[in-house]
C-alpha cells in the first residue's frame, strides 16, 4: 500500500512539473487549430503544394496547423487504392505520396517563418499489419488465445499495440522525439488517446518535453487525460449540436454539456468543430449535418471557452465529401466564399482578450430561455457580448440586462456600431447570432 501512494506522489509531481510547461505556453490561450488533409489539399497532394497556402492562412489568422498523419500506409490489408493514414508501416519514415523528409523539413521551416506552430498526427495505438515492428517485435502487440494479432472492431487493415511492454513504450517515445528533434515540430495531435493508457502519455510527454515546450491534443474526452493533455475534443457538445438541430434534444441539453466541462481542471480546454476529417468523410459536410444552423455553431466554438477547429476547405467553402482512401482534392475556386467569415473569427480570436482562456464569462439569463443563449466573456481590456438564436423560430423579441453590456459595442461582421444599454431589447431570426465587441 505504501509503494502504491509513492507512485502516486511521483506521479502527480510529474504533472505538476508539465503543468507549468502547460499553462505557460503564451500561443496556447489564444490558439486556433487548422486540420490539413495533404492528399486532398491541392491537385498534386504534396508538402510543396501545400506550403503555398501558408500565407493565406496566416493571414486569416491560423495559429496552429494540424498535419494529418504524414507517415507511410501499410500495403497489407489497405483499404482502396491509397489506404488509410491511420495504418502506419513505419513511425520515422515520410509517406512518399507527399514528399520526402527534406519537403516536411521546408515545410515546417516555412510556417515557422510565418509564426505558424505545426502540429502531426501520432498514432499510437495501432499500426498497419505491415508495420516492421510486426516481424522483428511481434512480443509488442496486443494477441489472442491462437497468437493472432488483434484487430479492434470496424478497423480492419490495423492491431492493436501492447503497452504493458516497456520496450515498446521506449520505442514509441523514441519515435516521438524523432520528429521534434529532426523537423523541429511543435506538438502531436494522438489519435485514439484514451485507448492508449495515461501513464504512457504522462511518460511520452515528459520526455519529449525534454526538447521543447509541445502542444499536446487529444482525441478523446476523458477528463483525466488532462493531466497530460492542453485540450481534448468535445464530442459530447458535437453529439447534442446534432441532435438540437434535428429536434431530438433542447438547448437545455447543450448547456449541460458546456456545464460539464466547465468542471475540468483549471487551463483544460476542449476543440470545438463543426467538421474535421472523420465527420466530412463519413458523416457529412457542415452543411449536410447542421442546415441553416452551420454557421451559427461555427461561431459558437469560437466565442465559447476552448479551442476552435477549422478543417481543409470549410473556408470555401467544401461541400463534399473528401473520400477517405481515394485521391479526391479539393476544388479551390476563387472566390472563397467564406474566407472572410471564418477570418472575421480568427482575427478575433486571436487579438481580443475576452476570447483568451482566464477571460472571465457571465451566462446571461433571457427570455425563450429554451432557445436563445447569451453570455459575456470580459477582461480589463476587452467585451465580447454573445447573443444566439439556437432554433428555427423567427422574430424572437427579448431583453437581456447586466451592468457590463451597458456602453458601445461594435458588429463583428457588419463593423455597425450599437449603443447598449443596461437593459436592452433584441430580435433574432431563426439560427441567427450577434457578436458585439468592446
Amino acid at each position: 500500500m505504501q509503494a502504491i501512494c509513492y507512485s502516486w506522489l511521483i506521479l502527480l509531481l510529474q504533472y505538476s512539473s508539465m503543468a507549468k510547461n502547460i499553462y505557460t505556453q503564451e500561443w496556447k490561450s489564444s490558439a486556433s487549430i487548422y486540420e490539413v488533409n495533404i492528399r486532398q489539399f491541392t491537385a498534386a497532394g504534396t508538402f510543396n503544394a501545400f506550403a503555398k497556402h501558408l500565407p493565406r492562412l496566416k493571414k486569416m489568422g491560423v495559429k496552429i496547423i494540424w498535419l494529418m498523419p504524414i507517415t507511410p500506409i501499410s500495403v497489407e490489408k489497405r483499404q482502396g487504392a491509397l489506404g488509410s493514414y491511420y495504418a502506419c508501416s513505419d513511425y520515422i519514415s515520410i509517406n512518399p505520396e507527399f514528399g520526402s523528409l527534406d519537403d516536411f523539413k521546408d515545410l515546417v521551416k516555412q510556417a515557422h517563418e510565418q509564426g505558424l506552430q505545426l502540429i502531426i498526427d501520432w498514432v499510437a495505438n495501432h499500426t498497419g499489419y505491415d508495420h516492421h515492428w510486426t516481424k522483428e517485435h511481434s512480443d509488442w502487440y496486443e494477441k489472442d488465445a491462437a497468437g493472432n494479432f488483434v484487430e479492434r472492431h470496424g478497423w480492419e487493415d490495423v492491431i492493436d499495440l501492447n503497452y504493458k511492454n516497456k520496450d515498446l513504450r521506449a520505442a514509441m517515445i523514441e519515435s516521438m522525439q524523432y520528429w521534434v528533434k529532426e523537423c523541429d515540430i511543435d506538438g502531436f495531435r494522438c489519435d485514439m488517446a484514451h485507448l492508449v493508457p495515461l501513464d504512457f502519455w504522462v511518460e511520452a510527454r515528459q520526455q519529449c518535453e525534454t526538447i521543447k515546450p509541445l502542444f499536446w491534443l487529444a482525441e478523446c474526452e476523458v477528463p483525466e487525460y488532462h493531466k497530460v493533455f492542453d485540450v481534448t475534443y468535445a464530442w459530447k457538445w458535437m453529439h447534442a449540436t446534432e441532435k438540437l438541430v434535428n429536434n431530438f434534444a433542447g438547448l437545455h441539453d447543450l448547456k449541460l454539456v458546456l456545464k460539464e466541462y466547465q468542471e475540468y481542471p483549471p487551463g483544460a480546454l476542449k476543440l470545438f468543430f463543426t467538421s474535421n476529417h472523420d465527420e466530412n468523410s463519413w458523416n457529412g459536410t457542415e452543411y449536410e449535418k447542421y442546415g441553416n444552423a452551420a454557421a451559427l455553431l461555427a461561431v459558437f466554438s469560437f466565442v465559447w471557452p476552448g479551442v476552435p477547429l477549422i478543417y481543409s476547405g470549410q473556408e470555401l467553402p467544401n461541400l463534399k465529401r473528401l473520400k477517405f482512401f481515394e485521391k479526391d482534392h479539393i476544388e479551390w475556386n476563387e472566390p472563397l466564399k467564406r474566407e472572410s467569415f471564418y477570418t472575421s473569427l480568427l482575427q478575433l480570436k486571436s487579438l481580443n482578450t475576452a476570447l483568451h482562456d482566464g477571460a472571465h464569462m457571465n451566462v446571461l439569463p433571457a427570455e425563450y430561455n429554451d432557445y436563445i443563449f447569451a453570455f459575456l466573456r470580459y477582461t480589463e481590456k476587452n467585451k465580447v457580448l454573445v447573443i444566439m438564436n439556437f432554433s428555427d423560430k423567427d422574430r424572437l423579441q427579448f431583453k437581456i440586462a447586466h451592468p457590463l453590456i451597458e456602453g458601445s459595442f461594435t458588429h463583428l461582421f457588419s463593423g455597425i456600431t450599437y449603443k447598449l444599454g443596461e437593459v436592452q431589447s433584441f430580435e433574432l431570426q431563426a439560427w441567427e447570432y450577434l457578436v458585439l465587441i468592446q
